[in-house]
């Protein structure tokens, strides 16, 4: 087994709002090479980093919205989100939570601060990863997974710390989150001095964002809190050391090596695929979702 090394260290750009409930750094696509082709099946990223939003009595976020081709993912690291959509999926996630909502043939969803969470306002974190669909499922039913931090397979790691499965596996260990293409999805929390070991196959895009702290890749390699790390696709094992506590979101997935045709909250494969997907929107075929 050969050592996973890193490609590049990537630092946050400048932070641009969503709606006027997510204040985000984006990643994927378009940051130093990370296209979606090059990141496939992750072909959005976007890290609310802390930001602290004061109380209101009028929960900020963004309105109804389509969606089609892919996955949402949102993970909550502080701060509380609630989601509705036309399929019928909604809830709640609040720190350690994860919403996973299966596009798919298309959705209209809506997202924003928990009513009760925006009333006192508060330090406010989260991630949204968009995950592509293998073609074979883009027009398949929508879905959606809500996934508390209870129900996810925790990994400990002694005195290093712990590791937290989303999707995938981590060593025997499985996530919770159902997937349509391999998909590894986790957090770990190591703790100051701690070291954990990671291994996925040479061919899967990885990258690891740096939630909280300070870590050391591969005994030589540094990153701080809110920025990314790259990997190169070569090798399969790779180590992780905390100087001091940290959180570092782990993402690795098999690339689907299909056409990549976006087209603002479409992704498909083809033209004719987005041309099809905004008739369908028009003609109300995603549902119906109130403002």
């Amino acid at each position: 087994m050969t050592a996973k090394k890193v490609e590049i260290v990537v630092p946050p750009k400048p932070a641009h709002f969503v709606g006027d409930g997510f204040r985000v750094h984006n990643f994927i696509p378009g940051v130093q090479g990370l296209d979606m082709k090059r990141m496939d099946p992750f072909i959005m990223l976007d890290y609310n980093s802390k930001f602290h939003f004061n109380g209101t009595d009028k929960p900020r976020g963004v309105g109804v919205h389509p969606h089609r081709g892919f996955e949402t993912v949102t993970i909550a690291y502080k701060g509380k989100v609630q989601h509705h959509d036309s399929g019928g999926g909604g809830g709640i996630i609040g720190e350690g939570d994860v919403q996973w909502m299966t596009a798919a043939k298309g959705v209209l969803h809506k997202e924003y601060h928990e009513p009760e969470w925006a009333k006192e306002g508060g330090i406010f974190q989260m991630v949204q990863l968009w995950v592509n669909l293998p073609s074979v499922y883009k027009m398949s039913c929508p879905k959606y997974q809500s996934i508390k931090n209870s129900d996810m397979e925790k990994v400990d790691l002694g005195e290093n710390g712990s590791i937290e499965l989303i999707a995938g596996k981590y060593k025997d260990q499985k996530g919770p989150a159902f997937t349509f293409s391999p998909v590894n999805m986790m957090n770990a929390k190591l703790k100051k001095g701690g070291r954990s070991e990671f291994d996925f196959p040479a061919n899967f895009n990885t990258a690891a964002l740096v939630i909280e702290g300070n870590i050391i890749v591969n005994g030589e390699e540094q990153a701080s809190a809110d920025h990314l790390v790259l990997f190169k696709n070569e090798g399969e094992n790779f180590t992780i050391e905390a100087t001091e506590d940290s959180v570092i979101l782990i993402i690795s997935g098999m690339p689907l090596d299909e056409p990549i045709y976006p087209h603002g909250p479409f992704v498909m494969n083809s033209r004719e695929e987005i041309m099809q997907a905004f008739e369908d929107y028009n003609l109300g075929r995603f549902g119906y979702l109130a403002d």
